[in-house]
């Protein structure tokens, strides 16, 4: 029997070693040494979940392979590639901006990127209906010549460009619900349109200067690039405000061949380097409303690739109610941490923050109705 979800993940992964750090600053001068926040233990804890509730066994084992040199070189110059193994053979370095590698890094970054690349295989080719690809290090803010922010190779844009080039798709969906913008995947395809973008993230945060609501595409691009900046203190209402008025509408016009989420779970209420207020139900909630548009339009093809999350105790359960949305199985495993913690409701800000974007892109797709039947 064909099992719906699959599942990328590899040992490697957890072995990129970004060393000491505080938060997401190196150490020194008055900074003392501590953990860093893109540490294996967040990602691996939530294989350590999954196995220890039983969920592992009831999603498809998908294996990564490594990406090629002309694989990454699809979104990447030659040069960076060259410098990010360079500093992997060496003693290590900086590939531009708090993008840490470390010795070896190279070529594990190699096999995230592959990791991303191997789900496309496995969905395009009718393995697995759908499936979450548990890589690191994460991708999105990656650009062209500079790694950002924990960032190597960009996994979802070199995923979106190997899925148009083997299988000639036009019509890609990206949806970055990551708390920071995810600059890296809009400057791939800023000009495209046959990439929509979407990012949901907390308006002025990192990176500096990016995600503003105005930044909607140029050339051939203008109104596939959609920025939704979202005031701090946002929670599941909010998300899912933005979901139901631009988000949903919108993939209805699109009507996408492929969908692809960068699966921050950064906006969970727990999280070190967010301001968020989403919980792991309402991550739950996202992945179901995206798996509902990839079943109307493009017979559930979706892959969801890991990026941040830096609460290495609540990331396990956000990314559990993921997978159990994405595949269809209750793992019967509560969120420990509901207890005492109520929901936020919608603010006025938050409101209106949706109604810019709305007001913004209006001239570009019929944003006027609602689908509340998506949630």
């Amino acid at each position: 029997m064909k099992l719906k979800t699959g599942f990328v993940c590899d040992e490697s992964y957890f072995w990129h070693n970004t060393g000491n750090g505080a938060l997401m600053m190196p150490i020194g001068g008055f900074i003392e040494a501590d953990t860093h926040s893109e540490s294996p233990e967040t990602k691996r804890r939530v294989k350590n979940l999954l196995e220890r509730c039983g969920m592992i066994r009831k999603l498809q084992s998908i294996h990564p392979r490594s990406a090629t040199s002309d694989e990454i070189e699809l979104n990447h110059t030659s040069k960076y590639v060259n410098r990010v193994k360079e500093l992997s053979d060496t003693s290590g370095g900086d590939a531009g901006e708090l993008a840490i590698v470390g010795k070896g890094s190279y070529e594990i970054a190699m096999l995230s990127a592959g990791g991303a690349i191997t789900a496309v295989d496995a969905v395009m080719g009718g393995e697995v209906e759908n499936a979450y690809a548990l890589t690191r290090p994460p991708g999105h803010h990656a650009e062209k010549e500079l790694g950002l922010g924990f960032c190597l190779f960009n996994n979802v844009a070199i995923a979106a460009k190997y899925a148009r080039e083997k299988y000639g798709l036009k019509r890609i969906m990206i949806i970055d619900w990551d708390v920071h913008h995810g600059n890296g995947t809009e400057s791939a395809f800023y000009s495209d349109p046959e990439v929509l973008f979407i990012s949901l993230h907390q308006e002025f945060t990192f990176p500096a200067g990016r995600g503003a609501l105005e930044d909607i595409g140029e050339g051939d691009g203008r109104g596939y690039n959609v920025n939704i900046p979202l005031p701090a203190g946002t929670g599941n209402a909010g998300y899912f405000n933005a979901l139901d008025k631009i988000v949903v509408p919108i993939a209805e016009q699109f009507k996408p061949e492929l969908i692809l989420i960068s699966a921050g779970q950064d906006p969970g209420k727990f999280d070190p380097l967010g301001r968020m207020l989403v919980s792991a139900d309402g991550f739950g909630e996202m992945a179901s409303v995206v798996k509902k548009i990839a079943e109307r339009h493009c017979n559930g093809k979706l892959i969801a690739i890991h990026e941040g999350g830096y609460s290495a105790a609540y990331v396990p359960f956000c990314t559990l109610r993921i997978i159990e949305s994405l595949s269809g199985v209750n793992s019967e495993v509560e969120d420990p941490f509901k207890t005492g913690v109520s929901e936020p409701p919608m603010y006025s800000n938050q409101k209106e923050a949706v109604e810019k974007v709305v007001k913004t892109h209006s001239q570009f797709w019929e944003l006027a109705g609602s689908y509340h039947t998506y949630l």
